[in-house]
């Protein structure tokens, strides 16, 4: 086999002869920068009432903000970038994660800092759209790990910033988090620029702006309801209402995506089984990995007086997540052996018992705080192993031309399971609680129902997974890489 550094010009996308390890290097870096960017306000949540003058509700939206601009942003910049450049958009995806630092940086009231969380937000594609460059760019024996180490991002960033962000925030000033987000960002832009080639891999046409508003309107509906029905109620007119209008508007896009000539999501292509049964995957999985960030912390957190809480720091919390992310890391190319030997479902159904695995441990192991960083090193290993196969998943469905808004609609999908992982989470535990000196508190019980709760939806991600067609079925459907270059190994039974 010959070495990749030395191929030949015409073996790049790009028609020139990348640098893959420079590639895979900068995207990676790109992507553990945004989601640096999503963990940085954790620590000062709390205070930012005080930081803002608002009430504790309205400084809420700086969370809230971040999640509908990520959900509204990622799609449509995954078709943009298939359009006009996947680099081009993961440049633009970065300049405005930038600019979205700055102005929090410079902000001391509610809409400033509202204003760049949104535009923050606006830059959550990074990911999906650097593993299409991959696809792109690289050989195809090194995508299976590449995209595996670049899906680890994500997880990599999550837990390695809580702590450096607890750290900034008890020592210096808050203002210096979104400062250090802003030149985390400009060196990621400045390395994109140096090293990461534009692919020629286009559809180029028109944008679907009708489509693109639609999807955005049912999005924002939707994840509001879900996102705020704990504040409002679930049974007040306001969640009912945008729920109800979520599902309208849900269904008349997909009335008009079928019959638009050049749709934002091809419909058809994400009916195909190995896509859609992959994405349902992810819905369980986002469920899944997020149920473990709401229930660590607080057990971490709570009074050792309640008999089951730990009574620690933020910044001890951020110290027993951080292992999590390096796991992930470490993961990813043991993911892509198992991926290229038995074929990325075997992967993704490995992923979803250890995650299952991981929160049935949760529940009998939550007393020290050494049990908390071994359930979430396991729980961090499986998202590991998923999140490495389900792009390869994709990719092995999709022309190149469409991997953009594919991954793009994938991690959308992964996104949709986390908000409502935090709804049906907060659910419970504002439930089931116990008094403690006047004050309601989680209950232990609480916990381990949403423990138990993450287990059944890793275990679900597995029974859908079991659907995703073998390697023979994976054959008989439209070829998904096209004759622009082969993409990912077929899932294999």
């Amino acid at each position: 086999m010959s070495d990749p550094l030395t191929r030949p010009p015409e073996r790049g996308a790009s028609g020139r002869t990348p640098n893959p390890n420079a590639i895979v290097a900068v995207l990676a870096l790109a992507g553990i920068v945004v989601s640096l960017m999503q963990t940085l306000v954790i620590p000062i949540v709390p205070e930012l009432p005080g930081y803002l003058n608002a009430s504790a509700a309205d400084t809420a939206w700086a969370v809230t903000a971040t999640l509908l601009a990520a959900a509204v942003a990622t799609p449509v910049a995954g078709r943009l970038g298939d359009m006009f450049g996947k680099r081009r958009a993961l440049l633009v995806s970065l300049g405005l994660l930038i600019t979205g630092s700055v102005v929090c940086a410079l902000s001391d009231s509610l809409v400033p800092m509202i204003v760049g969380r949104v535009l923050q937000g606006l830059a959550a594609a990074v990911v999906p759209l650097g593993i299409s460059i991959m696809r792109d760019e690289l050989p195809a024996e090194r995508l299976a790990g590449s995209t595996a180490l670049m899906s680890a991002s994500l997880g990599v960033g999550g837990a390695l910033g809580l702590p450096a962000a607890a750290f900034i925030a008890d020592t210096f000033d808050w203002h210096l988090l979104f400062w250090t987000s802003a030149v985390a960002g400009a060196l990621g832009l400045a390395l994109v620029l140096a090293f990461v080639p534009e692919s020629r891999v286009r559809t180029g046409g028109r944008f679907d702006l009708t489509g693109a508003l639609g999807l955005s309107a049912a999005l924002v509906a939707g994840l509001l309801a879900i996102s705020k029905g704990g504040d409002w109620g679930w049974t007040s007119a306001t969640t009912l209402g945008l729920g109800a209008a979520a599902v309208l508007l849900l269904v008349a896009w997909g009335w008009y995506e079928l019959r638009a000539p050049q749709p934002l999501v091809d419909l058809r292509a994400t009916a195909r089984p190995q896509v859609l049964f992959t994405n349902l995957a992810s819905v369980a999985f986002g469920f899944s990995m997020f149920a473990m960030s709401l229930v660590l912390p607080q057990l971490l957190q709570l009074p050792e007086a309640t008999g089951y809480g730990l009574g620690r720091s933020m910044m001890t919390v951020g110290l027993v997540m951080a292992p999590q992310g390096l796991i992930m890391m470490a993961m990813a190319p043991l993911s892509a052996a198992i991926t290229k030997a038995k074929g990325p479902k075997i992967t993704l159904m490995a992923g979803a018992v250890i995650v299952a695995a991981g929160y049935s441990l949760n529940i009998v192991l939550m007393s020290e705080v050494w049990h908390l960083v071994l359930v979430s090193c396991v729980i961090g290993a499986g998202v590991g192993f998923a999140y490495g196969a389900m792009p390869a998943l994709i990719m092995g469905a999709v022309p190149a031309s469409q991997t953009g808004a594919a991954n793009s609609l994938n991690t959308l999908m992964r996104s949709i399971g986390t908000s409502t992982a935090s709804a049906i989470a907060g659910v419970i535990l504002a439930q089931m609680t116990m008094d403690f000196g006047g004050q309601a508190l989680p209950s232990e019980s609480g916990f381990k129902t949403v423990m138990a709760i993450g287990a059944g939806a890793a275990l679900l991600a597995l029974a859908i997974a079991a659907f995703i067609p073998g390697r023979k079925a994976a054959a008989a459907e439209p070829a998904g890489a096209g004759p622009e270059r082969a993409a990912v190994p077929a899932a294999r039974a």
